[in-house]
C-alpha cells in the first residue's frame, strides 16, 4: 500500500527475535515488509529449547515469540500490540475512531475465534507430526476454523479488505495463518473470496514469504 508519507519508524534500528516458522513473527516481517521498513532477525530454535532459556524469558517471561526491540530499547511482545505499534501513524491503521473500531474487532476476532484453531492443526500435523489430519481432535479444530471462515467469506464478498477497501494491521494479522490452513488439513478452495483476498494481500509491494524459496 503505497503512501507519500514516510514511516514514523523509518530508518529506526528494530530487531524481531522470532522462530523461523512461526506464524505469529510473520504477521511482523510481513508488516514491515508491507509497510516499507527494514527489521533485523534473530531466530531461536524451540526444539533446542531456546524460548526456555533465562536470557529469552527477560525478553519475554510468557516465553513465546515474536518479541520486537524497539529503537529506544524496549522490548514488546504479542503479535497483536506489535502490529499495533508498527501501524500507528501510516494507513495500516487509519485514526478515525470508526475505522480503528473496525480494525480492533478484527484483530480480537482473530485471537479469539481463527488463530487457535489453524494454528493447532499446522503445529500438530505439518511442523511436530504427531497428530493425523483425521484425528478427532484435529478434525475438532477445524469444525471452529470452518465457522470463522465462513463469517470471513461473507464478510470479505462485500469488500476487499476487513476494515474497509484499504488494507489495515486486521488483514495481517488474518494472512498467515489463513494462506497456511491447507497444512492443518484444511480446504478453502470453496471460499473465493478468501481466496481473492488471499492473492490481493500477496500481490501488495514488500510481500515477505514465510521462508526464502517459499512460493507465493
Amino acid at each position: 500500500m503505497a503512501t507519500d508519507t514516510p514511516h514514523p519508524l523509518k530508518g529506526q534500528d528494530l530487531l524481531l527475535v522470532d522462530t523461523l516458522r512461526s506464524g505469529n513473527a510473520w504477521k511482523i516481517r510481513l508488516a514491515c515488509g508491507w509497510m516499507g521498513l527494514d527489521v533485523r532477525r534473530r531466530s531461536l530454535d524451540i526444539l533446542q529449547g531456546d524460548l526456555a532459556q533465562p536470557e529469552f524469558l527477560r525478553l519475554n517471561p510468557i516465553g513465546q515469540v515474536p518479541v520486537l526491540q524497539t529503537a529506544d530499547g524496549d522490548w514488546l511482545a504479542e503479535s497483536i500490540a506489535i502490529l499495533w505499534y508498527l501501524g500507528r501513524g501510516t494507513p495500516w491503521l487509519p485514526e478515525d475512531t470508526r475505522t480503528q473500531s473496525r480494525v480492533l474487532m478484527w484483530l480480537s476476532f482473530e485471537q479469539t475465534q481463527h488463530m487457535h484453531a489453524y494454528a493447532q492443526p499446522r503445529l500438530l500435523v505439518h511442523l511436530r507430526r504427531t497428530a493425523r489430519v483425521d484425528d478427532p481432535a484435529i478434525v475438532a479444530w477445524r469444525e471452529i476454523g470452518y465457522r470463522a471462515a465462513a463469517v470471513m467469506e461473507q464478510h470479505l464478498a462485500a469488500q476487499p479488505y476487513f476494515a474497509g477497501g484499504a488494507p489495515t494491521i486486521a488483514d495481517i494479522a488474518l494472512y498467515p495463518y489463513t494462506a497456511m490452513a491447507a497444512l492443518g488439513g484444511y480446504d478453502l478452495s470453496g471460499y473465493p473470496a478468501i481466496q481473492q483476498w488471499l492473492g490481493r494481500m500477496r500481490s501488495l509491494p514488500g510481500y515477505v514469504p514465510l521462508q526464502d524459496g517459499d512460493p507465493d
